[in-house]
């Protein structure tokens, strides 16, 4: 491949000129009424500009549905089982999707087989309990179980805290670098490095100022002091580029693979559009480094020749959700438009398609572009979202305390206001369940007992558990 191939199909985009995918941004707790709908509301966390539609991944204060609309009244699907990887089956049919009867944006759209959107609730619905360990953090952004059992957490002000078992909040833990708080962005994800034990490496995604009125992301990487009360040795591991005066669509979640190298996911940056569709940048693209920020031999692109060295994937839109499933394979969430968020399994050299294809629409109603959802040389989504959930954070479950979950993925949800569950069958989506959380819910991980852990943007730690 040349760079003469990722120009094709650029010019079925029609407009783009401020579609900036939800980058409106509106500071914390803004009121949202302005916003054009709930589907276009939920992404904004910035600074507002309010000749900019605002999309899903932005707008706090957005109202949601005050629970997760049942099944009740609706016509079932075809009566199956519910039959679990072990041959238990679940009493009864699967249940109607969690949006059964709401209509897409774009009701003219085909999915490109029948299990890419709108999987079937489980035969029953979860029963749960939620307990709030901590409060107080302002957006609590990513969340890093550490072996003693207490957690690395990010306030996306720019602070790094350890919470304990009991809930208390440390003081700011010293050393991290200087963010740059504008927009979405600010002191993001954090991940502890696999010898965390031996070496206690943290790693850390955060806006920086480039000067000019620019801003881009970067990872770094630290030593946690033995007390716990400071970042040692930090050093920058890699730096999207170009920056963007934009202060939206930064993504980046922290994944490491299972030979030790970290995937890092970008966002377009709300208008860089023809740069998604480019793998010579870090632009709407997933990237995979060593820990110490030198390029994997097998990367897709490591001779640079095809793409940029770091790039494994390419044409995303704002991926906010990241994890490696039980077998060791990368999956992603990004945020459409208005509609179209998606669930992908990331492959090496490969291009998926945004701003080309999409599910959903633009926010003035019109398609994206030529409103293309299929395209030779794309990659379809393994499953999509219209309306949108808006998704932030993920976690493979590995456990027994909530049975049946072993394997599923767990993706937050900020317009959904819920904990979204994903069970897989062949790699496809079987089951889609919501929790519903009555918050926007900003990261999730595992505690080593088997509870999920959740921060929300009302500013909690919350612990769920079977109830």
């Amino acid at each position: 491949m040349n760079r003469t191939l990722w120009l094709r199909g650029l010019l079925a985009v029609s407009c783009f000129a401020g579609c900036t995918d939800g980058g409106a941004s509106a500071s914390d707790g803004t009121d949202a009424a302005a916003t054009p709908s709930t589907d276009t509301a939920a992404e904004l966390d910035g600074a507002v500009d309010a000749d900019v539609p605002l999309d899903a991944e932005d707008a706090d204060g957005v109202s949601a549905p005050d629970a997760v609309p049942d099944s009740a009244g609706e016509p079932e699907r075809d009566a199956v089982a519910d039959v679990a990887p072990d041959g238990a089956v679940d009493p009864g049919p699967l249940r109607p999707n969690v949006q059964e009867g709401e209509a897409p944006n774009a009701d003219d759209q085909t999915p490109a087989f029948d299990e890419q959107t709108r999987a079937p609730q489980p035969a029953q619905p979860t029963a749960f309990t939620t307990t709030v360990l901590a409060t107080g953090l302002e957006v609590p952004w990513g969340i890093a179980p550490m072996p003693d059992g207490r957690l690395l957490v990010t306030e996306r002000a720019g602070r790094l805290r350890i919470v304990d078992a009991d809930g208390a909040v440390s003081a700011p833990i010293q050393g991290v670098p200087t963010v740059a708080v504008v927009g979405q962005g600010g002191l993001l994800d954090v991940a502890i490095g696999p010898d965390f034990a031996s070496d206690r490496s943290v790693f850390l995604t955060f806006t920086e100022d480039r000067g000019g009125g620019t801003y881009a992301p970067a990872v770094a990487r630290g030593t946690l002091s033995a007390d716990g009360s400071r970042l040692e040795d930090l050093t920058v591991l890699y730096q999207q580029s170009p920056p963007r005066s934009e202060g939206r669509h930064f993504g980046t979640r922290l994944v490491f693979d299972r030979d030790g190298n970290l995937f890092v996911t970008f966002g377009d940056r709300g208008s860089s559009f023809e740069d998604a569709q480019s793998p010579f940048n870090g632009i709407g693209a997933v990237i995979r480094i060593r820990q110490d920020g030198s390029i994997p031999s097998d990367n897709p692109f490591v001779d640079g020749v095809d793409g940029d060295p770091a790039v494994w994937s390419w044409g995303h839109r704002n991926i906010q959700s990241a994890t490696l499933d039980a077998d060791g394979r990368l999956w992603t969430v990004e945020h459409g438009a208005r509609g179209g968020d998606e669930l992908n399994q990331p492959q090496a050299g490969l291009n998926y398609g945004w701003p080309i294809i999409t599910y959903g629409q633009d926010y003035n109603g019109q398609p994206v572009g030529d409103g293309l959802t299929a395209l030779d040389g794309m990659e379809q989504p393994v499953y999509f979202w219209d309306p949108v959930i808006a998704p932030s954070g993920m976690a493979t479950y590995r456990g027994s305390l909530f049975e049946g979950w072993d394997g599923d993925l767990l993706v937050g949800g900020l317009q959904a206001q819920a904990l979204v569950r994903l069970s897989l069958r062949d790699g496809r989506v079987y089951t889609e369940e919501w929790l519903p959380m009555g918050t926007r819910v900003r990261c999730v991980a595992i505690a080593e007992d088997g509870a999920v852990l959740l921060g929300t943007d009302a500013g909690e730690i919350v612990v769920v558990r079977p109830g």
